[in-house]
C-alpha cells in the first residue's frame, strides 16, 4: 500500500477514529454483535449484558464513525454493519487473533 501521508493527512485521522472505537471492549462488543444480522437497541443491550441507555450511546458514537447504520420500522430502530469493510476488518482482526 503505498499511501501520501501528507495529502491524506485528514483521512489518516478518521482510520485512527476508527481503530480508536474499536478498541474499546464495550464497542467492540456491539460490533460483533451487530456483525452477526440485523439488531435492535434492547438484544444488543440484553447480548452484551448493558442498560439500553448505556447501548445507545455507544451507538450514537459508532453511527457517528460510519462503522454501523439504522433503520426505523414503527416504534423500534434496527441497526446493521455500515458496509462489508467493516465485516472485512472484524474478520481479519478475529482471525490475526486467534492463529
Amino acid at each position: 500500500m503505498n499511501i501520501n501521508i501528507e495529502k491524506n493527512a485528514d483521512k489518516i485521522v478518521d482510520m485512527s477514529d476508527f481503530f480508536k472505537a474499536l478498541s474499546d471492549p464495550t464497542r467492540l462488543k456491539i460490533v460483533l454483535t451487530i456483525s452477526k444480522g440485523e439488531i435492535c437497541v434492547n438484544d444488543i443491550a440484553n447480548n452484551i449484558g448493558m442498560t439500553k441507555s448505556a447501548v445507545s450511546h455507544q451507538l450514537s458514537y459508532l453511527k457517528k464513525l460510519r462503522l454501523i447504520k439504522s433503520r426505523k420500522e414503527g416504534k423500534e430502530v434496527y441497526y446493521s454493519l455500515d458496509d462489508d469493510h467493516v465485516n472485512l476488518l472484524i474478520n481479519s482482526a478475529w482471525e490475526h487473533v486467534t492463529e
